[in-house]
């Protein structure tokens, strides 16, 4: 005899999330591309049609179906269609090279491999990544004017065409089963895959949509590419508070604009270098977006120069900090009434702060060597561990790289931080980015945020160079804002004006600095420059 099911228990998936919108706002509009405007009842009918493709294409409950795409509508649709076909996601970094591409469709052995047009090369020339012969799909996008099918399989359209379209509904076996599979970017060595689960997602979903005030008026922009942390589990959030997504394909300032003021846009998330784009493109001076516009900004600590410039726009910040092994954001600086009445200056100074953790994962420490917690006096520094409903489930495929990221029951983050007397924690570094200049620690974050307060400078990235005497001591690369200019000299000089000498940098480049396609600085390209030879060089 079959057992009962517990009437108190069901299992969590973001897919319900969907299920409810469609009950409450059926009619609603879910989604805007262009001219394309989707109520929340065709949205579900696209979601139950990819369904349905995807189980006649023989996907089964475990199998992972690849998107390399921008923030297109069939990609929000994956983020739903994918798990009610039991299967687990795996949302591709746009900006990787075809061998990256290859390593991961090989590794996650993708069956179906979705593509846009302008990244076919990516993967036909991914070597490796085909070997197993998935079924390559062509997502076209007439918006951008991309109608050819370069990859041999057939158009989106036409492998949805005909398809049983499954209804929006039904729990997963396991709650712990995959929803997605997310690879970290690989500048330690081969990207490792995330996992997420239904239980995690549904209740990272229901997090982003309290801390950041997601409801039914709500206007997302999606600045923030869907394939980072499947947008910091945003489609589901944005879904499940009957909000209205407003895909963007790229990254634009103007675009942006035009968007915000067009569709009344009431959020969007994204690293602090979209905000400086934005703040520093000539359309936005002398704009003040009343009511304040919420943006969720992480990838690296907002200096307070940037946070005040946002201020002035109108543009409320929330600072978030974690991982793509913690869904996205584990940690955000909420705003306590005593700030509120801070000058900009003063405000933005203690918003810098990476924060408290989210109501549904608790679980935060800064710890030493020995696991202990480091005492709570904002000068202290310790690694920032973490545990709890939005800590990934482990790395796919990679036993050995789990029990090393969880030893001792804790997600180990790598971040350096402080814990203050207040509860909130701040970064002070990667473990990897700390310099230890003749056996004293340098905050890179501290150097920074002082550079950036140089009105000529828009953004700055410190890094350790070798030093026969010391070791190694901070070296600053600088991009400055248009029509500026200024000398190493200068820079180095307003630095000493504010730090403590040792913690100045000895050198600065003015230069365009690398980043990832979510904005992230890529310091270990800089770090690698430096250091390029210098053991041979010391040695002869």
């Amino acid at each position: 005899m079959a057992p009962e099911t517990a009437v108190h228990l069901e299992p969590m998936t973001p897919v319900a999330l969907l299920e409810r919108t469609l009950r409450v706002f059926p009619e609603k509009t879910a989604l805007v591309y262009g001219e394309t405007r989707w109520s929340y009842a065709r949205l579900a009918q696209e979601v139950g049609r990819l369904a349905g493709a995807l189980t006649r294409a023989g996907i089964e409950p475990g199998d992972r179906v690849a998107f390399l795409t921008p923030n297109l509508p069939e990609l929000l649709v994956a983020h739903f269609a994918v798990l009610r076909a039991g299967a687990a996601l795996v949302a591709i970094n746009t900006r990787l090279h075809a061998e990256e591409v290859g390593y991961i469709l090989d590794h996650s052995g993708a069956k179906v491999v979705f593509c846009d047009p302008e990244l076919a090369h990516q993967v036909a020339e991914a070597p490796g990544g085909l070997a197993h012969g998935p079924l390559l799909v062509n997502v076209q996008d007439p918006v951008a004017g991309l109608t050819d099918t370069p990859l041999d399989g057939p158009s989106y359209q036409e492998f949805v065409a005909g398809a049983p379209v499954l209804e929006i509904g039904g729990a997963p076996a396991d709650e712990n089963d995959l929803t997605s599979i997310n690879y970290t970017s690989g500048t330690t060595g081969r990207p490792k895959g995330v996992m997420y689960t239904h239980r995690g997602a549904f209740l990272n979903g229901l997090g982003e949509m309290y801390v950041h005030h997601l409801g039914r008026d709500s206007v997302f922009l999606w600045t923030l590419p869907m394939f980072h942390c499947n947008g910091w589990c945003f489609p589901w959030a944005v879904t499940g508070a009957g909000g209205t997504h407003v895909m963007l394909r790229g990254v634009e300032p103007r675009e942006i604009l035009v968007r915000i003021q067009e569709e009344g846009v009431t959020h969007f998330n994204g690293a602090p270098t979209v905000l400086l784009m934005l703040a520093e493109t000539p359309e936005a001076q002398g704009l003040h977006f009343d009511p304040p516009i919420r943006v969720a900004t992480g990838g690296s600590p907002p200096s307070p120069t940037l946070l005040a410039r946002m201020e002035e726009l109108g543009i409320r910040v929330t600072h978030l900090y974690g991982l793509t092994e913690t869904y996205g954001p584990h940690v955000y600086c909420e705003m306590q009434a005593s700030w509120e009445g801070y000058d900009p200056a003063g405000k933005a100074r203690v918003m810098a702060r990476q924060g408290v953790p989210y109501h549904h994962a608790i679980h935060l420490r800064v710890v030493d060597e020995q696991m202990a917690d480091v005492p709570a006096d904002g000068e202290t520094m310790g690694e920032v561990v973490m545990r709890g409903n939005n800590v990934m489930r482990g790395y796919f495929r990679d036993p050995e790289a789990t029990r090393t990221a969880f030893a001792g029951g804790w997600f180990h983050s790598g971040d350096l931080g402080v814990l203050h007397g207040d509860g909130y924690i701040e970064l002070r570094d990667r473990k990897k980015d700390i310099i230890i200049s003749g056996g004293e620690n340098i905050s890179t974050i501290e150097v920074e945020h002082t550079v950036v307060k140089h009105p000529s400078v828009l953004e700055c990235a410190v890094v350790a160079m070798p030093h026969e005497k010391w070791g190694e001591v901070p070296k600053a690369f600088v991009s400055l804002k248009p029509g500026e200019s200024a000398r190493e000299q200068e820079l180095i000089d307003f630095c000493r004006e504010r730090l403590a000498h040792f913690k100045c940098p000895k050198a600065i480049e003015i230069t365009d600095l690398p980043k990832t396609s979510t904005g992230k600085i890529q310091k270990f390209r800089l770090r690698e420059k430096e250091w390029a030879g210098y053991e041979k060089r010391i040695k002869g």
